[in-house]
């Protein structure tokens, strides 16, 4: 594919007309037209993970990090590098180990000698996309490390706030914590991921794809550029505006409420969870060529978006219950927003 984002002129032309309250259709053409591009082009090197990458892609355009969980040689960290190189933004790679500081991810105050004068190093948080390699390697405390900069958009290090570039992503990947040497991540940190996914095995056409991308010695496959930074901020302003009626706004929250109730759940999901899954709401509809959440996009991205914030009880981690099949239990119990109109209202 040798798509670039010079092809992509609806981008800016259509953004910088007058804004309304709802994007107008021209927009979110642009903007579904652009998802689509970017998808495809991530698919070059990651083959048979179409639904994964829609989901890293949801989190771009929402402003929100990423988990990948998975074991070890499925393509986490091929896709995390697809992504950043299709959307021609910065990307700088973490290899969490045991043995990394906290400043060795934010950076630290260096004595310099010449100046006889304390300068500021930046570490590699200081990029647009950051991948955190096998983040539960390391210690908690080097983990909470990014917490600011997930949040926040800043990074503090000796009481002065440094902000990170805009847009700032994190895609991070884990092993399975039942893997040796891996810490399981505080709840804090998980919070502040918007999705956690899994790649999987690859099928048998997929794993094909992989073996004759071996064979032409390409370890990691190139993708094309198709976006600028530029762009990708005018997409997230597109799906910022995406119309949420009163009624999915009351979805989404007895949604949320529901797993604070249930059982099997000692600790459920708080507000963040809300914002997330409406956010990411929002971009789904615009990649669907939407102007309005409707309940499809709430029930599609309720699993992936809530799931890792769960806390089960004891019992319900004997029995074997996930977090992912209560989520779903909730979704099949709670009485959906009957049809929506044009404009996303009953």
């Amino acid at each position: 594919m040798t798509s670039t984002s010079q092809e992509h002129p609806i981008v800016s032309t259509a953004f910088h007309r007058a804004e309304s309250a709802v994007p107008p259709h021209d927009q979110i053409v642009a903007f579904a037209t652009s998802f689509r591009d970017v998808v495809r082009n991530v698919e070059q090197a990651v083959h048979g993970k179409t639904a994964t990458v829609e989901l890293a892609l949801i989190c771009v355009f929402a402003q929100q990090h990423i988990l990948i969980e998975d074991v070890p040689g499925v393509g986490k960290t091929l896709l995390a590098r697809s992504l950043a190189g299709s959307l021609d933004l910065p990307c700088r790679r973490i290899q969490f180990t045991p043995d990394l500081l906290p400043a060795d991810v934010t950076g630290s105050i260096i004595y310099d000698q010449r100046n006889h004068a304390f300068d500021f190093r930046p570490g590699p948080v200081f990029t647009n996309v950051l991948i955190a390699d096998e983040i539960n390697r390391a210690s908690p405390r080097t983990q909470s490390a990014l917490l600011e900069a997930m949040e926040e958009g800043q990074v503090t290090v000796d009481v002065e706030s440094r902000p990170l570039p805009s847009p700032f992503l994190v895609v991070a990947t884990e092993n399975p914590i039942e893997m040796q040497g891996t810490y399981p991540l505080p709840e804090a940190q998980l919070d502040r991921f918007l999705i956690r996914a899994r790649l999987d095995y690859p099928d048998a056409e997929a794993e094909g794809a992989i073996l004759r991308d071996a064979r032409t010695g390409s370890r990691f496959p190139t993708v094309s550029k198709v976006l600028t930074g530029s762009d990708v901020l005018d997409l997230v302003e597109i799906a910022r505006r995406v119309e949420v009626s009163p009624a999915i706004d009351a979805y989404v929250m007895r949604l949320v409420a529901a797993t604070r109730s249930r059982p099997q759940v000692r600790l459920g999901a708080g507000p963040r969870g809300s914002i997330g899954l409406m956010r990411a709401s929002q971009v789904r509809a615009a990649s669907l060529g939407r102007t309005f959440v409707d309940p499809d996009d709430v029930k599609a991205l309720a699993v992936p978006v809530l799931a890792h914030r769960l806390l089960l009880s004891g019992d319900a981690e004997r029995r074997a219950t996930s977090a992912e099949e209560v989520i779903r239990e909730i979704v099949d119990e709670l009485p959906v927003p009957r049809a929506l109109g044009l404009h996303g209202r009953p």
